[in-house]
């Protein structure tokens, strides 16, 4: 997993990227030091991007902060160091959208995800939300079936199931069945965050076998 001894926060949030996270979003913005987010729409790239950059920006303004929206789409995009270079002067960064499958391919083994983990080592704060979050972790799941598959690995040995209160008790049972890791459920409006500390996990999060520290 992606070192946090620099004081960095990785979070994971169920879903309601810029909706249904603001009491979270704001403490955790603020041990960071920042008053700027750097937000990837990636896993949105096929559908609405542009969508969850107004999101963010309405966010911003009731967060009272400044939001710029880093529009790394393409895996041409992820291995520019000027994308790269913009997370690298940034305190804390938001990946968001529904597909956890492009989320990895784009990123996975570029210059922006190894800026990402740049951000955690000096400190700073990494959030993701719903499926960019499940993509963050290795084993991630795979949305099509419930199964799992190799992730991005900023946190291994571990998997997390976003916006469970979308499954049903049948898919979800089928799912804890095939983990052969630990497990975290996040419905909307929940998070399991790690830092320096260990694991907290708020709202209705549930954690299935002992987290990796």
């Amino acid at each position: 997993m992606a070192s946090l001894q620099g004081g960095g926060t990785l979070a994971f949030f169920g879903g309601g990227p810029f909706a249904a996270n603001d009491d979270t979003d704001r403490r955790l913005i603020a041990a960071a030091g920042a008053d700027r987010v750097v937000v990837l729409p990636t896993a949105d790239a096929f559908e609405e991007p542009a969508a969850l950059v107004a999101a963010s920006m309405s966010w911003a303004e009731r967060l009272g902060l400044d939001v710029e929206a880093l529009m790394v789409l393409q895996r041409h995009d992820a291995d520019d160091l000027g994308a790269a270079g913009v997370i690298d002067t940034a305190a804390a960064v938001y990946l968001v959208g529904d597909s956890s499958m492009h989320l990895r391919s784009v990123l996975k083994d570029t210059p922006v995800l190894r800026s990402i983990e740049g951000v955690l080592e000096r400190g700073g704060l990494v959030a993701a939300v719903g499926p960019s979050a499940a993509a963050l972790c290795d084993p991630m799941l795979d949305q099509r079936g419930g199964a799992f598959t190799l992730g991005l690995g900023l946190v291994s040995g571990m998997a997390v199931i976003p916006a469970t209160e979308e499954w049903s008790e049948e898919r979800l049972h089928r799912t804890r069945a095939l983990a052969n890791t630990p497990l975290v459920e996040l419905p909307t409006g929940s998070a399991a965050i790690l830092t320096a500390a260990g694991w907290e996990l708020t709202g209705d999060a549930v954690a299935h076998g002992e987290l990796p520290t």
